[in-house]
C-alpha cells in the first residue's frame, strides 16, 4: 500500500490552466457552476479544453458533508430560478451534444431540488434538441415524488453514485444510506423500465475487494445499467485521506467482474470520473435513444 505522499506514476494528470479558457470564459458569461471547478476535478484541463464541462445546479453549498468530496460544505443560499435556462444558454454556446448535469445536496428544499432538475433538462430540450442529456441525482433523501419529478422530464441517462461499500458509508457519506442510494437506482427503474441508470465509485478509500464485488452484486440486482470506476483522489488536508493508488491492471480486473454480472457498460480506470466522457456510455448501447455519438 502506497502513503498518498508516494503518488504512482500513472497518477500525473496535469492542468494547464491556459487550457481552460475559452469554457472558463462561457461559463462566466453565463454564471453557471461546474463540479469540475467546484470539486476539484483533475480532468478539468482535459476536458476544458475540448468544450466540456459538467454543470453543477443549485448553488456551490452542500447541506452534507462527506469526507471525500471537495465541494464547500454549509448553508446554501435560495434557489435561482434562471438558472435552468442560463445552463441551457451555456450548453448551446458550447454546442453540446451529450450534456451532464449534477447538483449539490439540498436537504434543505421541500423538494430536494428535483423541480430545478426538471425545468434545467426541459430548457436544454428546447435550446439543443439533438443533445443527450444526462442528470447525476443524489438521494433526495429517498422522496418518491422528487424521483418521480426527475424521471417525468426524460433525460437519457439518470445517475446515482454509490461511491463506495457500506462499511464505509458513516465515515465518509455523513447523512446518507447505501441501501437508500441503491433504492434510488431501483425506484427510477420502477418508475421507467426503459431509463437508463448510471452508478460511480471510487477506489482507494479503503474498501476490500469482496465487498466491491458485492457491490457490483447490488448494483446489477437493481438492474443498474452503466458504472463507472475511478482513482479517488483527496481534495484537501481535512478529507478523508487516500487509502490505496489502485494499479491500471486492477481496474481491468473490475472491469470484468462487473460486466460479468451483467452490467451493460464499464468505464474503469484512475482517471476515471462520473461524467468523463460521459458520451461514450451510449454510444455503445442501442435502444431506445438510438446508436449514440
Amino acid at each position: 500500500m502506497l502513503a498518498e505522499t508516494e503518488k504512482p506514476p500513472w497518477i500525473n494528470k496535469k492542468i494547464r490552466l491556459k487550457d481552460c479558457r475559452g469554457t472558463e470564459a462561457v461559463l462566466d458569461q453565463f454564471n453557471v457552476n461546474t463540479v469540475c471547478q467546484k470539486a476539484l476535478c483533475p480532468n478539468r484541463g482535459e476536458c476544458f479544453a475540448s468544450g466540456h464541462a459538467t454543470f453543477l445546479i443549485l448553488g456551490p453549498v452542500c447541506t452534507r458533508n462527506c469526507g471525500f468530496c471537495g465541494v464547500s460544505k454549509g448553508k446554501p443560499s435560495g434557489v435561482d430560478a434562471s438558472e435552468p435556462r442560463r445552463i441551457a444558454m451555456a450548453a448551446k454556446s458550447l454546442n453540446y451534444r451529450h450534456c451532464v448535469i449534477t447538483s449539490v445536496t439540498r436537504d434543505d428544499l421541500a423538494d430536494g431540488g428535483s423541480g430545478i432538475f426538471a425545468e434545467t433538462v426541459l430548457s436544454l430540450r428546447e435550446e439543443l434538441p439533438h443533445c443527450r442529456i444526462e442528470i447525476l441525482i443524489p438521494d433526495f433523501s429517498g422522496d418518491l415524488i422528487a424521483l418521480h419529478t426527475v424521471v417525468r422530464a426524460n433525460p437519457d441517462i439518470i445517475g446515482h453514485n454509490i461511491e463506495t461499500v457500506p462499511r464505509l458509508y458513516k465515515e465518509i457519506r455523513s447523512g446518507s444510506s447505501y441501501e437508500r442510494s441503491l433504492q434510488v437506482l431501483e425506484t427510477i427503474k420502477k418508475l421507467d423500465n426503459g431509463m437508463y441508470t448510471k452508478s460511480g465509485i471510487m477506489l482507494g478509500m479503503g474498501e476490500r475487494r469482496g465487498e466491491l464485488l458485492d457491490v457490483f452484486d447490488d448494483l446489477a440486482g437493481v438492474r443498474c445499467d452503466f458504472l463507472s470506476l475511478g482513482q479517488y483522489l483527496s481534495p484537501g488536508p481535512d478529507r478523508h485521506p487516500v487509502k490505496d493508488y489502485i494499479r491500471p491492471r486492477t481496474f481491468d480486473y473490475y472491469k470484468e467482474k462487473a460486466l460479468e454480472r451483467g452490467l451493460k457498460f464499464v468505464m474503469s480506470a484512475p482517471y476515471v470520473r462520473s461524467s468523463y466522457n460521459a458520451y461514450k456510455y451510449l454510444g455503445v448501447e442501442r435502444g431506445r435513444h438510438g446508436d449514440g455519438i
